[in-house]
């Protein structure tokens, strides 16, 4: 199962190439950008680990794609996505954000059904990921060893 968040989620993976050319995008349009990495990418795990600082006042893709590869050589078995932040007043928001790097092994989510008082019915997304420690959720190693999912 391929985890689908941000701009770009249901295309291929991008080539670096790729991101380079979106990166200057974001940065014409004055955008900061921030490169962040998560080994939880739960549709409601909004607040991943920051690499760094946000680039406010960097105007060259080539000093963002060089805090990319650091992210993914430190992370290598992360989600690591880019997002770029419009500080323009009245948006003040992210107007753009797409993955960089997905781990080697995607486990994909359950859907848990919960029966509450009367007949309530409850239904809750729980990622594969979770049920292994952090830092080992994902890789090459866990698909080995043959964990279950």
């Amino acid at each position: 199962m391929r985890v689908t968040q941000g701009a770009f989620s249901f295309l291929p993976d991008l080539t670096d190439r790729q991101v380079s050319a979106q990166i200057e995008y974001c940065l014409r349009q004055g955008w900061a950008v921030s490169v962040e990495f998560t080994d939880d990418p739960h549709p409601r795990n909004t607040y991943w680990e920051m690499w760094g600082m946000p680039m406010f006042d960097l105007r060259d893709a080539a000093g963002v794609m060089a805090e990319v590869r650091a992210c993914r050589e430190a992370n290598s078995q992360a989600y690591v996505r880019l997002s770029a932040f419009d500080s323009t007043r009245g948006w003040e928001t992210v107007r753009l954000s797409f993955l960089v790097q997905r781990p080697s092994d995607e486990p994909g989510f359950r859907l848990e059904r919960l029966e509450a008082q009367g007949r309530t019915v409850r239904y809750a997304v729980r990622p594969y990921a979770v049920d292994r420690p952090a830092g080992r959720r994902y890789g090459p190693a866990s698909a080995a060893r043959g964990e279950a999912r």
